[in-house]
Order: C-alpha cells, then structure tokens, then sequence
C-alpha cells in the first residue's frame, strides 16, 4: 500500500498529469533555470524561489537554532532504528516549524526548504575518511536498518504527504579521499558492488521508499556516477523500482567536464548527467541544457521528465500546484523543544560505548575528587560535529561534569592541543574577566558598530560561538557587535600564536564580519575575516596582560572562536599538577571537526585535507596521556572523534568512545561517569590497531577491510561494547537449525540480566559461511562473518528476555566472485551474542541450508 501510494504521488503515468503539459509549453531557459538547486521563482507556474538544498544529517542543519543530536557515527553506535526513526521525525518536524514560520508563497534560500539531504550510508570503509562521521559505519546491515528508520522519520507515516523528502546520499561507492575527490575513479570488483556498496542504498529504497537520492562526485569504471545510466536508471529505477528524484552532488555535474574529462564541456556534461538519470544539479551546470539541446546532446522530452518528477515532489509535500498540505499546523515553536532536547539527551546516552573497563574503575567512587584534562572537554564544536545546526544551551564535558559532581569537585586543565601545529579554542583558565573570575566580560549591542549601550553584559569562560542565523543573545537581530574585555594570562613565559577563527559565509555572500584584536594594548588585527582565520604571534613574558576583542556583525558569517597554539611543556605541567590533586583523572583526547571532515584546508602531521594519514591519537595527546598514567592515579580516557583512533589500552584503566554527542553530551557523559545508568552502545566500525593494518586508502577493494574481511586482531571489534551489568545466553533448545535454500528461518535467543543493574543489550546475529564458500581467486575478499540481524532489550535485574530474529533469503545469501547473490547451500554456523563470536558472550548454532542455490534480485 505505501509503496502504490508514493507511485501515485510521485510517479504518475506523465500523460495523466496536468504538469505535464504545462511544463512542455515552457521556454528551455525556464526549465533549466527550474532543474538547478536554487530555482528562481517561476511566474508561469506560479511557483516562487525555491533552494532544494537543505541539511539534516544528525538535526537540522545551518539554519538557527535547533536540536543537536548525536553525529551519525555516533547514532549508528546507539544500533537502534526506533532512535533514529525519532530523530528523522524531530528533523523534519523542526523544518516544517521554520518553513511555516513565513507565508507559504514566500521565497526560500538556502537551507530553508523541504528536501532533506540526509542520510549519508555511504559504507565507511577505512577510518582515514574525514567524512566517515557522517555515516552508519561499516556494515551494510546495520546501515541500512538505521538509514530506512530514519528516512521513515524524515517522510512521515503517509507516503503520499511527506512531512519533508530524504535523500540518501553519495550513490555510490563513495568514502575517500577527500583530496581528488572531484574526478577520483572507483574501480569496485562485481562482488564488492553488490555485496558492499550497494546494499544499503537497496534497502533505503525498497524498504525506506526514499523520495529522493543523491548522486556521488567519483566515477565507477570511468563513468561519473551522476551520468551512469546503469545505476542511476537501471538499477535505481527499473531493479528497485524508485519513483522519486535525484540531485547531484554540488558541482559534481560540472566536475564531469572539469575533472572527470567525461565530456569536452558544459552543455555536454549537463547532456550526459541528465540522459544519465539526474534530474536535479547543485550548481549551475544545468545552465548549458538549452545548448545541450540546440546541439542535439539531449532531447525536450527528457529535459520535461526530469523537471516532472522534480516539481511532483514540490507538490507532493504541498508547498505547489495547491497540494494538500497537512504539516502547515506544525507551529514555529516546535523547534528546539524541551522534548526535543531529552530525545538528544537520550541519543548521546544510547551513544556512549564503554570500550575498557579494568577493575571496575567506572562508575566513579562517590565523592571523588576529579582532574578534567583535554583540549576536548570544553569546546562546542566537538558536540556538534559536522553538517550541525546551532544548539541553544549545548553542554560540554567540563560543564556537565562540574553539574553532575559539584564545580569543588572539578579541577581542570586543558592539558595540549590536539595536534601539532593545529590551534584549539583558548580555555577558561587562560583569561580572567573583569571581575577576576576565568573567562571575559562580554557586551552585545543591538547595532553593527558598537554604538549606544549594550543590550547584555555577561561573563564568557571562552569565546566559542555558533551564530549562524541565530544570535548569541536574544533581540539583537541581524546586524549586531560585540566587544570582550579582560585578560590574557598566559601559564608560562613563551611563544604563543592566537587566532581569531570566523567561518565564514560562502554562497551568495557579499560582505565579511569585521574582527579586531588588542592584546596589552598593541593591535595585532583589525577588518573583514576574507579568509575565516587572522592569526597573531605574542611573545610572552609569563604576565598575565589586557586583551580586548571586538566585532561587527555585518554578514552571514557563522562564529567566531579564540584559538591558541601554546607551548606544549606548560600545559602538561598544568595537568600534571590538576592530576596530583586529584583522585582520579578523566583525560578527553581523540580529535575535532577542525582536524576531521569534508574537504578541510589542513595540513598537521596525520592529517590532510580533512582525512588522517595515521590513525593514532596524535602524538602530542600520547604524550600528555602517557605523563598523566605515570602520576599511578586512575585514568579514564574519553574519546571524543567521529571515527576509530588507536589508542594505547595500557595508558588507562577505562576507555569510553564518546564520537561527537550532541548538544546533550557533557551531560550524558557526566551520567554515564557517575553511574547513572549502564552502558548500551556499540561500535559501528572496527577499532584497528595500526595504520599498517590497512590496505591503500585509495584501494576500494574490500579485501582485509572491515570486520567482514579483516584477518587481524583488532584494537576492539565492530560490535564491541561493554555494560555495568552482566547478560547471559540460554543455551539453545535448538543447537541445529536447517532452512531450504530461497526460505526465511527464524532463531530466538533467551538472555537474562544477571546483574544488579538495569540495562539494554544489543543481541547480534553473525553468519559464518561455510569453508569452501570463498569465491574462487586470491584476489578476492574472503568473508569471516557477516552481520544478519540484531535487536536491543531493555532488562530490569533479574529479568529474562527473547531476542528473537528473522533471516529472510537475502540475509541467509553470499555474493559470488561476478556479483551474482545466491543463496548457496551447505553448512553454516550462526552466534547470537552481544558481540562478535570471541568477543562477548553469546550461543552457537549450526545451520544446514539445503536445497538447490537460489538466486536472488539485484
């Protein structure tokens, strides 16, 4: 039924539909001009401006205020679609509140409409790929689950009036690197396309009925992927029978020309991505299309189809053509609710995975009296990852646990930065205020420059600010100031780099916000931040001296930091002596959007153009880290990235994977700390030990990647986590299970929790393929395991509960060496756990598929 329902609002026959016709008596210009991401308005179809491009990976995105939650790596470690089902809802809920907030006729820029480009399920193959935070993981299961939930969310439960579209995105085969990313050519074996790549984007489709998808900027075999019929058509619309719209990746259509050399120029790469299957181009490639057609590259008739099934979309969410409209009653209110901030905080708990847990160091001791260490601990940015929105009350580690266990209790020292040679936000105890108290005094005006009196006096522990579309302080409007006054007090004599840190507004942006900077009276910067970043080196001699920030907030430029870059010895001392003092220490290390994400401008030592090339925590944390162990109090190592870092399990007693968490996330830390509830997360990827453990980043063969194919011992397993209770598996009724080749088989497991405290368990089911299952060639991967289901239980202490999973075919089948799936008879083994087999505790079955093999559709 959802599935005719969508055919019918999405694709109908186009002679049946009035749009047709009207859209075939436009001018090519008009089409072009309707096919490109920001469509101006159209007074022949009554149609008024309209951006398709809009953001709601982990929350809605780039538009004021909003909730933030979890980025989706660390989503993907809660394993539970109901989560991001809610999560999809709470996105969509909270752009039909801003869409609603202006007449329905009004014009819409950027991020400010309906069409949700979101979720990313590309599989994050290797832990190098700086955007591999954005993503579900590494497995094509569980992603898939997790990206249908939350395309269900998005859409809303009638199909036929989507709350907002999802577009599930890069399609496909897309994970790095980042650099050459433009015209970088894939070359994915038939066996690591269908049994890897292809997958999740199957299920978005098929079981999501995503109303959108996004094309990716690399080419497969030589053909870019936005003008590749044979996947953007052929198996996206007649294998899996989609019925919506897709959009390129920005610029990817141009980059057929430019980068890929697909084709000799514009008209014929806007031809071959359209005729190609795409119907929507972010840019303005599609500008070329009326030449595209005076040359005969593309025929009217398909420039008519793409534009149809783009502007049903527009009308099926009732924004056009008097579609019905039943989100309109959605209130401006609804964003950035009270409810909507405990669906976050529940995110980041559910988030959390306890990796190492030696002698029972967590829960932490009532009455402890604790060191906070790390650049981590304190800085907004590391809450809300990348692709965010902009939180009203964010709370980090350092304020989160100074809320759990009382400000006395807390000693803090940031300790070193995260990598050499990359700044990080000054902290608190680098600035006093007017009033002697750590930060500095802050005063906001309601004009641009500084003029009459200040509308807010207040004191800031640092200048860490996140103002894009909303402002720092109620009433202040568009075009604000603000001056910040005190101190610098620097911990030691030497030289220490400052920067203001801006970033800055890129699309249709006219003018910068203007900065200015004095420290001990000198000015060290004044103007417009062209460039995002204005840095100034002081030689200090130790004295603490004035500084005074000022700027005028003139343009759609989004922050604005103070970063530092001090001596490495004079921070670690400052931690030591926090560690000394206290009974055990909580060291935040791991890495930052700064150092890890989409096409970043860095440059440090194990990073390069928002990729690592060395997955280690950098050297300098491993220092700090190795001196605070050495002091023989407990450590807790907290790592806040938003993918795997090999950490050194014997520098610390407990070691929590914390990801980038969301608004809520110092106080779920703080939480799980105190022991305010168990553990429930798991790993979405696999934790290597080694760098030298990968193949070539560059090499998208699957070989010795991921759980699936790696034959080493990891650091800890996809699937890895720990808990503060103990579960237990039944033995099976049943050890010997058979299913006929092309049948579903369903297993329970019985768990119970046996220990003192109430818990979720996340019940795994891993297929083992027989020995002689492995596709012929030594080049090709050989599966260990793959994952086939999994479930959480909420139990109280005591209490027992059935996990209970069913294997459809397509779960039971392998993908041969050509990329055929069958189903393949023989005799198999399956383990229900809370892990992988060897890793958690779990049940053993053998499973007999008989019968003939089965083949199965693409």
């Amino acid at each position: 039924m959802i599935a005719a329902a969508l055919a019918l609002a999405l694709a109908a026959a186009p002679q049946a539909d009035p749009l047709a016709a009207r859209i075939a008596a436009l001018p090519v210009s008009v089409k072009a001009a309707q096919l490109q991401s920001s469509a101006p308005a159209a007074p022949a179809l009554g149609l008024p401006a309209y951006d398709w491009w809009n953001e709601g990976l982990h929350g809605l995105a780039r538009n004021g205020y909003a909730t933030v939650f979890p980025q989706a790596i660390g989503m993907a470690a809660s394993w539970d679609p109901d989560l991001l089902e809610t999560m999809g809802s709470i996105v969509s809920t909270e752009a039909r509140a801003r869409f609603n907030a202006r007449p329905p006729g009004a014009d819409r820029t950027i991020y400010e409409g309906l069409t949700i480009w979101s979720p990313n399920i590309n599989i994050f193959r290797d832990p190098r790929w700086g955007r591999g935070q954005e993503t579900y993981g590494e497995d094509p299961l569980l992603t898939g689950r997790l990206g249908v939930a939350f395309i269900r969310g998005i859409q809303g439960p009638d199909p036929a009036h989507p709350r907002a579209i999802a577009t599930p995105k890069h399609f496909a085969v897309h994970s790095g690197p980042e650099a050459g990313r433009d015209g970088f050519d894939a070359d994915p074996s038939p066996q690591d396309l269908e049994a890897t790549y292809l997958p999740a984007f199957r299920m978005a489709i098929t079981e999501g009925k995503a109303g959108s998808l996004m094309c990716a900027y690399n080419a497969i075999h030589g053909v870019p992927l936005c003008a590749n019929a044979g996947l953007m058509t052929e198996r996206l619309r007649h294998d899996w029978g989609f019925a919506g719209f897709t959009v390129s990746d920005c610029d990817a259509v141009g980059n057929i020309a430019a980068y890929h050399h697909y084709r000799g120029d514009a008209a014929g790469a806007a031809a071959a991505a359209l005729r190609g299957g795409t119907d929507i181009n972010c840019g303005t490639t599609y500008a070329a299309l009326p030449d595209a057609l005076a040359r005969g590259l593309i025929r009217a008739d398909e420039i008519d189809a793409a534009l149809l099934r783009a502007l049903r979309a527009r009308r099926a969410l009732g924004i056009a053509f008097g579609g019905n409209d039943p989100w309109r009653r959605i209130p401006a209110s609804a964003v950035a609710t009270p409810a909507h901030h405990e669906a976050a905080l529940r995110a980041a708990r559910e988030a959390l995975v306890l990796l190492q847990n030696r002698g029972g160091t967590l829960p932490l001791k009532p009455g402890a009296r604790i060191a906070v260490i790390g650049a981590d601990a304190d800085d907004l940015g590391v809450l809300q990852g990348n692709y965010h929105g902009t939180a009203r009350a964010p709370v980090t580690p350092l304020e989160g646990l100074r809320a759990r266990f009382g400000a006395s209790a807390i000693r803090y020292a940031q300790g070193s930065v995260l990598a050499e040679g990359a700044p990080v936000v000054m902290p608190e105890s680098a600035l006093r205020a007017d009033d002697g108290a750590p930060g500095l005094t802050a005063a906001y005006f309601a004009s641009p420059d500084l003029s009459g009196p200040a509308l807010v006096t207040r004191r800031e522990r640092r200048i860490d600010l996140d103002f894009n579309r909303a402002a720092p302080v109620d009433g202040l409007g568009t075009g604000w100031s603000a001056r910040w006054t005190g101190r610098f007090v620097p911990p030691a004599p030497g030289r220490y780099s400052i920067a203001l840190d801006v970033p800055a507004c890129w699309k249709s942006c006219r003018t910068h916000d203007v900065v200015r900077l004095w420290v001990d009276g000198r000015p060290l910067a004044a103007g417009p931040v062209a460039k995002g970043r204005v840095t100034a080196t002081i030689e200090s001699d130790g004295r603490p001296v004035p500084i005074r920030i000022e700027l005028e907030h003139r343009s759609e430029d989004e922050g604005l930091r103070l970063l530092w870059s001090p001596p490495e010895a004079p921070l670690r001392d400052e931690a030591l002596a926090a560690a000394r003092a206290a009974d055990v220490i909580l060291a935040f290390v791991g890495l930052s959007p700064d150092l890890e994400g989409e096409a970043l401008q860095v440059s440090v030592p194990g990073f390069v153009g928002g990729d690592r090339s060395d997955i280690a925590l950098p050297p300098v944390q491993r220092r700090l880290l190795a001196a605070l162990h050495a002091t023989g109090k407990p450590v807790v190592a907290v790592l806040m990235s938003g993918s795997a870092v090999a950490i050194d399990p014997d520098l610390a007693d407990a070691i929590v994977a914390a990801w980038y968490p969301g608004e809520a996330g110092g106080t779920a830390i703080a939480d799980l700390l105190a022991g305010g509830f168990s553990p429930s997360g798991r790993l979405p990827v696999t934790f290597y030990r080694d760098t030298a453990d990968l193949p070539a980043f560059v090499d998208y063969g699957m070989k010795e990647r991921t759980y699936r194919y790696f034959t080493g011992t990891p650091l800890w397993p996809f699937g890895h986590g720990l808990s503060f209770t103990r579960f237990a598996y039944a033995a099976p009724d049943t050890p010997r299970l058979s299913v006929a080749a092309g049948q579903s088989l369903t297993v329970e497991a019985r768990i119970t929790n046996q220990g003192a405290m109430a818990g979720a368990e996340v019940a795994q089911a891993y297929l083992v393929p027989p020995a002689d299952a492995a596709p012929a060639g030594q080049t090709a991967p050989v599966l260990q395991r793959q994952l086939v289901g999994f479930t959480r239980l909420d139990l109280a202490p005591g209490a027992s509960g059935t996990a209970r999973f069913t294997l459809d075919p397509r779960r039971l089948s392998l993908v041969a060496a050509d990329g055929t799936r069958r189903v393949v008879p023989g005799a198999y083994r399956l383990f229900i756990g809370g892990g992988q087999p060897g890793d958690a505790p779990g049940q053993w079955y053998d499973l007999a598929i008989t019968g003939t093999a089965t083949a199965l559709p693409k």
